[in-house]
C-alpha cells in the first residue's frame, strides 16, 4: 500500500508532458497518470462545446482510475472548458492559465502590462487577459500560430525560428501600450523555445522576464498537496494514455517530458 497521491494530467496531446515535466520536479512524492487526447487535437479549432466535452470525459477517466486531483494541462482547455467543469468536478481541477497570471503578478509591479504569448485559440478566448485583470494587469495576447510546429518539429532553434520570433516579438511590442514588464508563455508547447525567446527580447527590449504557465501550475500544485512536495524513498510511478497515434506520441515524450516513457496505453473516452 502506498499514501502517495495520485494525480491526473489531461491535454490534447504531448504539449502537456511540459507541464509534468514541472510537477514531477515540483512533487516528486506523488504518482502521476497522463492523459493525451491526440484522437481531437489540436483544440484550438473545436468549438467550447467539443472541448468541454472532450475535457469531462478525460477528467471521468482519470478519477475512473484513481486520480485525486487533475490538471488541466492544456491552455484552450483550460480557458474553455475549465470554468464551468470547476464547480461539479468530482476532485480538485488545476488549470494553467490561473497560475500563469498568478506568477506574473508575483514579479511586476502594479499596473504592469504583460505580453502573452499563445495560440490563436487561446487568445481569441481573452482568458489570460481576464486572469490578468483580477490581478490588477493589462495583458496583451499575442498569437503565434507557427511556434506548435516548429516545437513539433524540433525546431526550437536556428535561424529559422529566430526570424519568427523576432517577428512575433517586433509586433507585439509595436502593439503594447506600455513597455511590458513580463512575457507569460500562454501555451505548453513553448517552454522549448525559452532561451531563444529570451535571447530575442533582449535584443529587441532588455530583459524582460519570462513567465512558463507550466512551473507556475505545478507551483500552485504544490500549494494544494503539500506533502507531495517530499520525494520519498519511491520514484514517481508514471503511466500513459493516449486516445490515438500512441506510437507518435511515444515518439514525441522525451523531447517535452525530458526522458524516454516504456509504454503508452491506447484508450478511447467515452462522450
Amino acid at each position: 500500500m502506498t499514501n502517495r497521491p495520485l494525480i491526473g494530467v489531461f491535454d490534447s496531446g504531448f504539449g502537456g508532458l511540459t507541464v509534468l515535466r514541472e510537477l514531477l520536479h515540483h512533487l516528486p512524492g506523488a504518482d502521476f497518470l497522463y492523459l493525451g487526447d491526440t484522437a481531437h487535437l489540436p483544440y484550438g479549432s473545436k468549438s467550447q462545446a467539443a472541448i468541454t466535452r472532450y475535457t469531462r470525459a478525460a477528467i471521468r477517466e482519470l478519477v475512473s482510475r484513481g486520480a485525486e486531483l487533475v490538471v488541466i494541462a492544456c491552455n484552450t482547455a483550460s480557458a474553455l472548458a475549465l470554468p464551468s467543469l470547476q464547480d461539479n468536478a468530482p476532485v480538485p481541477l488545476v488549470g494553467v492559465v490561473g497560475p500563469g497570471a498568478e506568477a506574473a503578478a508575483a514579479i511586476v509591479p502594479p499596473d504592469s502590462t504583460v505580453l502573452v504569448l499563445a495560440t490563436e485559440g487561446t487568445c481569441n478566448s481573452h482568458a489570460y487577459a481576464e486572469a490578468c485583470a483580477t490581478h490588477g494587469l493589462q495583458a496583451v495576447e499575442k498569437p503565434c500560430p507557427l511556434f506548435v510546429p516548429l516545437v513539433e518539429e524540433g525546431w526550437t532553434d536556428g535561424p529559422i525560428t529566430e526570424q519568427i520570433a523576432d517577428v512575433y516579438l517586433q509586433e507585439a511590442l509595436a502593439a503594447a501600450p506600455q513597455p511590458p514588464q513580463a512575457i507569460v508563455l500562454g501555451c505548453t508547447h513553448y517552454p522549448l523555445l525559452r532561451p531563444l525567446l529570451q535571447r530575442e527580447i533582449a535584443k529587441l527590449d532588455g530583459n524582460i522576464p519570462i513567465v512558463d504557465s507550466a512551473e507556475a501550475t505545478a507551483r500552485h500544485t504544490v500549494t494544494l498537496l503539500p506533502t507531495a512536495a517530499n520525494p520519498g524513498s519511491a520514484e514517481p510511478r508514471l503511466h500513459f494514455l493516449a486516445t490515438d497515434a500512441a506510437a507518435k506520441f511515444q515518439r514525441f515524450a522525451p523531447r517535452f517530458l525530458g526522458r524516454e516513457i516504456p509504454t503508452v496505453e491506447l484508450i478511447t473516452l467515452e462522450d
